[in-house]
């Protein structure tokens, strides 16, 4: 399948649409006892689910409607339209979900439910369909690159309420703009060796500068009218990220770049080369943080920063001499358990204590898996006042161990199964870019064209719809 095929069928391309539940999640707690188990599920069920039309979605809504949410041009949006892929973004994102931010995802919601309207009445226009074939390839991608089993996905969506179809037609949607787009600007798009040329040349001259890798989230805005309403909901996406979201499930929700598709990946990126304001922003954020709502052309970008690579002529330090991040404090965690605990119920929450070891990663993750395993308690003993030469010579040989941000193994003590984990963290790995084939640069001029292209398509069909929200 050649490059163009590949990304405009984009088979495969949601892979960050599901969120691998979080270790804590899957962790069960001993029977017969309160402390510790797993907490319910977040989302709600709706009431009386209805049963929606399977796979093909290209179809009119045949749905039961419960109420009106968004006419566009002429086609129905229902509440159980919208109540879904609510339910679906809360299954999915990751995010730890409240009554009131699932009422402030509605209007962001439903404002993506109106563009993929246009987007499938375009696609019916061009009378480009979309197999049940097509949607399980992705839904076979998607369930192979988070490791489960299409039984676990349907039991992820069940748990949150959520019907399979609502994943298929969104998955479908997706793939029925993208052939919209191909359909629309295969002859348009053409990058000559030219072009690639004067690309390897530009990053030749940038080959010595800092890279970073980068996703992205794109809000625009077409008018100056709406630019704070635009900017108020980058500021409620920034916060859904900073709450835990994931960046690659928001995109796809939300971002108005042909990137959403794919997380919002805009691959490696150069100091200098993405407009002043982000790349000013970029320069000073570490590995793993998102930023603030950043206004550049167009609308408003909120990026995230994945790697990052030192210049191709740069000198790497040893790794041995690298030094930890932060100083050296513990954690206590602790699954207390009652005087004279039956042996099974000892066993189990020992059991419970190896999960916990073998996925805890830092102390900054303690706070929200206290939250998820009923019953565990954790304590800064620096903020108790203690030094870990306070602690006994076994904990400290354990923790002496343990690398950063690690865990010393679970052990029995009066109170319970404990453990100790380092807060420190470990030095950011460090590398140096490496200059893209031919056969990439060629790639990136292409989804570079095709993005900008496709932008001012779904403008374009914006402009000229007739859409009434309720």
């Amino acid at each position: 399948m050649s490059r163009k095929a590949a990304y405009l069928v984009v088979i495969g391309a949601f892979a960050a649409l599901l969120a691998v539940p979080t270790p804590a999640q899957n962790l069960s707690g001993p029977p017969g006892g309160t402390p510790p188990s797993t907490p319910p599920a977040t989302a709600t069920p709706p009431a009386t689910p209805p049963n929606p039309p399977p796979g093909a979605v290209l179809q009119p809504d045949l749905g039961p409607s419960d109420g009106v949410a968004a006419i566009v041009n002429d086609a129905i949006i229902t509440e159980y339209d919208l109540r879904q892929r609510i339910l679906l973004y809360a299954s999915t994102s990751g995010q730890q979900t409240t009554p009131d931010i699932l009422v402030k995802l509605r209007p962001q919601i439903l404002a993506q439910l109106e563009t993929e309207q246009l987007q499938i009445q375009e696609a019916r226009r061009k009378n480009i369909t979309v197999s049940p074939t097509d949607v399980d390839k992705s839904i076979d991608r998607i369930v192979g690159d988070n490791h489960m089993t299409k039984d676990q996905l349907a039991e992820l969506l069940a748990k949150g309420g959520v019907q399979m179809s609502t994943l298929r037609a969104q998955i479908a949607v997706q793939i029925a703009w993208q052939k919209a787009v191909q359909d629309e600007f295969q002859d348009r798009v053409n990058i000559t060796p030219q072009d690639i040329d004067a690309e390897i040349a530009r990053l030749n001259e940038g080959a010595n500068k800092t890279h970073f890798l980068v996703s992205s989230i794109f809000l625009g805005v077409e008018n100056p009218d709406v630019d704070a309403k635009v900017l108020k909901d980058a500021q409620d996406i920034h916060a859904q990220l900073v709450g835990g979201a994931n960046f690659g499930t928001v995109a796809r929700q939300f971002s108005q770049s042909p990137t959403a598709a794919a997380g919002g990946d805009l691959g490696w990126v150069y100091q200098g080369q993405l407009p002043a304001e982000i790349d000013t922003a970029l320069q000073k954020m570490e590995i793993g943080q998102v930023s603030e709502p950043i206004r550049s052309a167009g609308g408003y970008y909120i990026v995230g920063l994945r790697d990052k690579a030192l210049g191709a002529n740069a000198v790497l330090p040893d790794p041995a001499t690298l030094k930890p991040v932060g100083p050296l404090t513990v954690a206590r965690v602790l699954l207390p358990l009652p005087p004279n605990a039956p042996k099974p119920y000892q066993e189990n929450a020992m059991k419970l204590a190896v999960q916990i070891h073998d996925h805890v990663s830092g102390c900054d993750t303690l706070p929200k898996m206290a939250e998820q395993v009923r019953g565990l308690v954790y304590q800064d003993l620096q903020k108790m006042g203690l030094k870990i030469t306070d602690l006994s010579p076994d904990i400290q040989a354990a923790i002496a161990k343990a690398g950063p941000g690690e865990a010393t193994p679970p052990f029995s003590s009066p109170a319970g199964i404990e453990m100790m984990v380092r807060c420190d963290k470990r030095a950011p790995e460090q590398h140096k870019f490496n200059l893209p084939s031919r056969q990439q640069v060629e790639e990136s001029l292409f989804d570079e064209q095709i993005t900008m292209l496709s932008r001012r398509y779904i403008r374009d069909l914006r402009r000229n719809a007739n859409v009434e929200t309720k």
